[in-house]
């Protein structure tokens, strides 16, 4: 029976903390790989941490938003730790996100939509005047035009990025319950999956308060 994915977001700058994350998320049921996002990777030890993690799947959210040159150069700067799946803002543009991914070598390279912790009232003050699902669709074709790996989307919106991008998909916001913190585009691990996920990234629902008890209840979630 195939395994489901899930990436737990190690936000944190904390490395005892973040040890302690990836202690007790080990387990048999679900196949896990560690997010590590800019808070970490800036961090004084976080980086040479990474680099000395073995045996992990390594998923650097560094969202790199930039001119071409800029994101290559990043994408080789970091070469060194050789992570699994790297971030890159799709409104980076077609020519960036091409020019990265063909440096990017082994590390899968995912492109980032419209975060989820914005909503149409939100992207219209930015200046779009495009629906977020309409966006997304355009960023999604973008993606699968410039061969990117993976795509990182809402939940929400992973039936309509199956229609043009065929790769993995990646989505956040992922809660248990009604509580969504600073996200505003949520869904459950199980409405997720069911829309088409390939990973789930969650972080606060495991990682605050009792780890291995919040680790079961997703478990308990998956297998109702």
């Amino acid at each position: 029976m195939k395994k489901n994915k899930i990436f737990v977001a190690c936000d944190s700058n904390n490395i005892s903390k973040v040890k302690k994350i990836i202690s007790k998320t080990q387990n048999s049921k679900i196949k896990v790989g560690y997010k590590f996002g800019l808070e970490f990777l800036n961090s004084k030890n976080g980086r040479n941490f990474i680099s000395k993690l073995k045996n992990k799947i390594v998923f650097a959210d560094l969202k790199i938003h930039d001119i071409p040159n800029t994101c290559i150069s990043t994408i080789r700067a970091i070469k060194d730790l050789k992570v699994n799946y790297l971030t890159i803002h799709i409104s980076s543009g077609l020519k960036a996100i091409k020019a990265a991914k063909k440096i990017a070598g082994k590390t899968k390279l995912v492109g980032v939509t419209i975060l989820t912790s914005l909503d149409n009232q939100a992207l219209r003050e930015i200046g779009f005047n495009k629906d977020i699902k309409k966006v997304v669709l355009d960023q999604a074709r973008l993606a699968s035009k410039a061969k990117l790996d993976a795509i990182v989307c809402s939940a929400q919106e992973v039936k309509i990025v199956k229609k043009v991008f065929k790769k993995e998909i990646i989505t956040p916001g992922i809660r248990f319950n009604s509580k969504t913190n600073d996200q505003i585009r949520t869904l459950t691990p199980q409405q997720a999956y069911k829309n088409g996920s390939d990973w789930l990234v969650i972080g606060r629902p495991i990682t605050k308060g009792n780890i291995r008890k919040n680790m079961q209840t997703l478990i308990d979630h998956l297998s109702q």
